[in-house]
């Protein structure tokens, strides 16, 4: 069976999980890559690379900046004339907005937020969590084709092999453009909690240390410095809860929880953070959870496997100290 696998990137820059979903595709057989834009040379023969058996390309002007008009009109366009049973996407803002365009046109579903994927024949069934993560649904889509939303890192990455390549099937853009783009913005771009093997978050604890002798908004600069180069030295990003982002310690980006950014790093560290529901939510995926927080009782601890009793000020930087020895830093 060809399972098609829509390679999302912004501005050349490939979404970690779309490898993840081509990789699921090959699992179920041939995998054939979809990639949109202009000047996708590179992404093309990184696609071959990760394990794409075939590529559609559209490398087209129309296409140089993300409009989901003209991306999904041309995916549409290729679906309509290839038939497939399948096409699996990484869930991304962008990748919600074309495939629920797409599968307009072609009459079709989408199934989201998928975690787990069980396959008979051509179909498949689709695990997905419902009521804030509280229990699990198995869902499939009738129609054809099926758009399948893959979770970030719910699925192994395959395996690169450089120099691996083929020849990329050329397609045209299709559609037009009803919106123009007047230019780009981004201020957090370095946050990438979807796609961080480890995250290293604050709440409301960051910001109480009287001891410190600071107010507030001082002691949670202080803080975050303490849970950026943790994260930093392990690799991973800072993430933090709605408490602090409201409070403006921590822009919006950096935001863990039902209302923020669900995430399923193999290592999250919980510093300071009580342990709302509303947070426990996004994290319900993490592999490892390490909670350090100076109530016992906090709810927490539990979520996580291991915790901590005490103060993030004075655990925080013996932890980073500890791992610098472990790593040689």
């Amino acid at each position: 069976m060809k399972t098609y696998v829509y390679l999302d990137h912004f501005r050349g820059e490939v979404v970690p999980a779309a490898w993840e979903a081509l990789g699921v595709a090959k699992s179920f057989g041939e995998a054939v890559g979809l990639v949109f834009g202009s000047g996708v040379a590179e992404i093309v023969g990184q696609a071959f690379e990760y394990g794409a058996d075939e590529i559609i390309v559209a490398d087209d002007a129309a296409l140089v900046d993300f409009r989901p008009e003209t991306y999904a009109s041309t995916l549409s366009a290729v679906l309509a004339e290839d038939a497939p049973a399948l096409i699996l996407l990484p869930a991304t803002t962008r990748t919600r907005e074309v495939a629920a365009m797409s599968a307009i046109d072609l009459q079709s579903g989408v199934l989201t937020d998928v975690g787990a994927l069980e396959f008979d024949g051509e179909q498949v069934s689709a695990i997905r969590p419902i009521y804030e993560g509280k229990l699990f649904e198995k869902t499939i889509c009738a129609a054809r084709p099926q758009f399948v939303l893959l979770r970030a890192r719910a699925f192994p990455r395959p395996a690169r092999v450089p120099g691996r390549s083929g020849t990329p099937r050329q397609v045209s853009a299709a559609g037009k453009a009803l919106t123009t783009v007047a230019g780009y913005a981004a201020s957090e771009s370095s946050v990438s909690l979807a796609d961080a093997g480890v995250i290293v978050a604050g709440g409301r604890g960051v910001s109480n240390a009287p001891a410190l002798g600071l107010d507030e908004a001082a002691t949670a600069q202080k803080g975050f410095e303490l849970l950026g180069e943790l994260a930093g030295l392990l690799g991973g990003a800072v993430g933090a809860s709605r408490a602090v982002v409201d409070a403006g310690y921590i822009p919006y980006a950096h935001q863990v929880g039902q209302t923020g950014k669900v995430v399923a790093p193999d290592l999250y560290i919980a510093a300071g953070i009580s342990g709302a529901i509303q947070h426990v939510v996004g994290i319900r995926s993490a592999k490892l959870v390490v909670a350090i927080n100076k109530d016992a009782e906090a709810p927490i601890f539990q979520a996580a496997r291991f915790g901590v009793v005490g103060d993030l000020f004075t655990i925080l930087p013996a932890l980073t100290a500890a791992f610098k020895q472990k790593l040689g830093k």
